[in-house]
């Protein structure tokens, strides 16, 4: 009998945006990514405030912005800065797209972010 939940494998892309609220490209760059969840409708988008949402993030050292975590399931896939622009993301979303795209290292605090952002959201909604 196989087992019915989908493998991590078969998840959705989440996307993890870390940005902060004084940075102008960050803000020029939301309705960016609000067109990319549109065009994406299989993809999970989530930005997170990396001052407001410290407790998510610690000390991690965002150097520039808009950085992005990429997961399938709690694997993650992507870490690092892009362009932001949604052609640049699209092309990065469309080669992780592939079930076999590689695990990448992160720091502890990224690499629980899938967990952190599911527990908050299900606390939002009790």
């Amino acid at each position: 009998m196989s087992d019915p939940r989908p493998s991590e494998r078969d998840e959705a892309l989440l996307v993890v945006c870390l940005c902060a609220a004084w940075c102008y490209v960050c803000n020029d760059f939301r309705a960016t990514l609000a067109g990319l969840a549109r065009a994406h409708g299989d993809v999970a988008f989530v930005w997170v405030d990396i001052e407001d949402d410290s407790e998510l993030v610690g000390d991690v050292d965002i150097e520039n912005f808009p950085t992005l975590a990429v997961f399938r399931g709690s694997t993650p896939l992507f870490f690092g800065v892009s362009l932001p622009q949604a052609a640049v993301i699209s092309r990065i979303l469309r080669s992780l797209g592939d079930s076999n795209a590689p695990a990448v290292a992160v720091p502890a605090q990224i690499a629980a972010l899938p967990r952190a952002l599911a527990e908050r959201r299900r606390e939002a909604l009790a």
